[in-house]
């Protein structure tokens, strides 16, 4: 069934989610410090479990391969960028430079995404027939 306008954008906004929730889900698991600070570990947990939920609402209409694809780059970019604001953890320009690429990477990949008209081939009966049939 072809995807509409509006359900693909659901889809991508809660991809993009996903990919927060992942951020979230990387940050906590690094500020668990191996999982042996409890309130760290609750909220990767939490984090955790709402990471796979939202990728899997999002990929009720977005291909795995670019779904999964974009909610890592999302999470490892994400993370990247904010565990020097949280942590003691450093990013250096030439880091900063690839993660604008990836960056890059996820938008080109949600515009390739777009919908596209396509004209049925052969007279327009027939793509009624073929429609039709069960």
């Amino acid at each position: 069934m072809p995807d509409t306008g509006r359900s693909s954008a659901s889809s991508w906004l809660m991809l993009l989610l996903a990919g927060g929730f992942e951020i979230g889900y990387a940050l906590s698991v690094g500020g668990s410090h191996g999982f042996t600070r409890l309130t760290w570990s609750l909220v990767a947990v939490v984090f955790f479990l709402l990471t796979l939920w939202a990728l899997s609402v999002a990929l009720r209409t977005i291909d795995v391969s670019i779904g999964y694809a974009v909610w890592a780059g999302i999470g490892a970019a994400g993370a990247a960028a904010l565990g020097p604001v949280f942590f003691d953890e450093t990013l250096t320009p030439v880091q900063a430079l690839w993660l604008g690429l990836i960056i890059v990477g996820v938008v080109w990949l949600k515009l390739a995404d777009r919908p596209q008209n396509k004209e049925p081939v052969g007279r327009p009966q027939d793509a009624q027939k073929i429609a039709a049939r069960p």
